[in-house]
């Protein structure tokens, strides 16, 4: 396979009509669509048809991260709107988060957000700048940063979705099986699974698994340079338990397939693989994987459709094939699949 010196951020744009772009989910979670991939022709079919493609002894590896509500609105001192998007909670109250305001507040400075009814509100301190390239800023909170979240934020719905944050969007933005707080943006595939799906795998015999990403929002940063090699890759937290690993050498042990449900557990999972063999912890990462990547983990990948030039476009091009996912790309668009969050799904075989 070629290496990423053979692909510029140009080959991973395509056009996509904008009516294309999800607005909301669909009715009922299983109901979206599925592009199945898996074969050397791709079948148009429904998202509840999953489990009959998989084989007993198959194992699914879901994100278990639960999606805070991220977006803060409130002033600083001098009257100026804020609107902050929390990165990462630290212990004990403070957090990383990205600013935005029309002249930035300085180390010391206050600023005081208010809930989405109005009701209330607390202020934190700006302790300065942080994040790995000092692009973000260090905030001290009066109390559990995920208790004043729940209480104050909003659903941190991604920046094409055009509507204000809704009671819809706290539950479907949020997967069934949510656990770990700490994600900005929902781990999508996994959108699509419901209790009636879930059930359907368990009766088929098919294994489940999960690992932790949290989400950061850097997920949606375009990449602006050509040059792949030159991108900067946002970096996430994550955690491979050892039963998950325990679990994907049984599947490979017996001559099974792994499915990452989602590019983030596909990012977990192969981080988690660097070393040549799958290792548990936590630890951070910040793997920029494109076509020549050497997978070592995941035999088939359950996703969403991405963005143009993204880097999610680049890591299922390493996937299933840059020629193949094009290819795939075009038929979703000409069958008017819904694209991105609350859009429709694929199947893809490495």
């Amino acid at each position: 396979m070629p290496s990423d010196r053979s692909y510029t951020l140009a080959d991973f744009d395509f056009e996509l009509p904008a009516e294309l772009i999800a607005q909301h989910p669909a009715a009922e979670r299983s109901a979206s669509r599925l592009l199945d991939a898996s074969g050397p022709v791709p079948v148009d079919r429904v998202f509840r048809e999953l489990p009959a493609l998989l084989e007993p002894g198959d194992l699914l590896v879901f994100n278990d991260t639960r999606v805070i509500k991220a977006r803060l609105l409130g002033a600083k001192a001098s009257g100026g709107a804020v609107e902050a998007l929390v990165e990462r909670v630290l212990p004990p109250r403070e957090v990383l988060a990205h600013l935005r305001a029309s002249k930035s507040p300085k180390p010391g400075s206050r600023v005081r957000f208010v809930s989405g009814d109005g009701e209330s509100s607390f202020e934190a301190e700006v302790l300065g700048r942080g994040g790995p390239d000092g692009s973000l800023f260090h905030l001290r909170f009066p109390a559990d940063p995920l208790v004043l979240l729940e209480r104050h934020g909003h659903v941190p719905l991604p920046p094409y979705i055009t509507h204000a944050d809704s009671a819809d969007d706290e539950r479907r933005y949020q997967t069934v099986f949510a656990r770990h707080p700490g994600a900005v943006a929902a781990p999508t595939a996994a959108l699509h699974f419901d209790a009636g799906v879930l059930a359907a795998l368990h009766e088929r015999g098919i294994a489940v698994a999960s690992v932790t990403l949290h989400v950061g929002a850097g997920t949606f940063q375009p990449v602006r340079s050509e040059n792949l090699a030159e991108h900067r890759m946002h970096s996430e937290w994550f955690e491979v338990p050892q039963a998950t690993v325990d679990a994907v050498a049984a599947a490979h042990a017996a001559g099974r397939r792994v499915v990452a449900v989602g590019t983030t557990t596909l990012r977990a999972l192969e981080s988690a693989a660097l070393g040549g063999e799958l290792i548990a912890g936590a630890r951070d990462t910040d793997i920029f994987i494109t076509p020549g990547f050497r997978f070592r983990v995941v035999d088939r990948l359950v996703t969403n459709f991405h963005l143009p030039k993204s880097t999610l476009m680049m890591l299922v091009s390493a996937f299933a094939g840059h020629a193949r996912v094009m290819a795939l790309y075009r038929h979703a668009i000409a069958q008017r699949y819904r694209f991105f969050s609350y859009g429709d799904a694929m199947l893809l075989e490495r």
